[in-house]
């Protein structure tokens, strides 16, 4: 079992609740709700979140980690958004939102439109896009679909890449 999830969570301002093995994680920046899984409790008290496994199966004792870890990252990010911000680089390279859509000019002879996740919300900078929202896995995976769309490529370094993000350059050809 994993040593982080036999400690428990602090909860801080936010308020936690189950019931029906649906966890709730209320905060001021919004509200996350996730499935617990069946082999999973979860308990609430004053000093804090406890994930325990129900039995001593090796499925249970797998899940017992995972779900400590999605507890902090809940309970982590109503509070405070989890951001994560992409790079467009490449001359005639573009990023507009319309509405709830992500549309990208990226070198194709058509746009590509993404239609942003429920709660992630967008803002577009010059080349940057930064992604906010309280979900860490909807930040992550929208972020994800978005640099699938074009990842860098090693020559020119054209593409969308994460802020931060080292791309190895190669040399291309030599005259000889």
């Amino acid at each position: 079992m994993s040593r982080l999830a036999k400690k428990p969570i602090a909860v801080g301002k936010a308020t936690v609740t189950v019931a029906g093995g649906v966890l709730s994680v209320k905060g001021s920046k919004g509200t996350l709700t996730k499935r617990v899984h069946p082999s999973i409790s979860i308990t609430v008290d004053d000093a804090g979140v406890m994930v325990t496994p129900k039995d001593t199966s090796r499925l249970a004792k797998a899940l017992t980690g995972t779900f400590a870890s999605h507890v902090r990252n809940m309970v982590g990010g109503v509070e405070t958004p989890f951001t994560e911000k992409l790079i467009l680089e490449g001359v005639g390279y573009r990023m507009e939102i319309k509405g709830k859509e992500l549309i990208l000019t990226v070198g194709f002879s058509h746009t590509v439109p993404l239609s942003l996740p429920e709660g992630v919300t967008a803002t577009v900078e010059k080349n940057t896009l930064t992604l906010t929202s309280p979900d860490k896995e909807a930040v992550g995976q929208f972020a994800a679909n978005v640099r699938r769309v074009k990842p860098p490529e090693p020559y020119l370094g054209k593409g969308i890449r994460y802020a931060g993000e080292v791309i190895r350059r190669k040399q291309g050809k030599k005259a000889v």
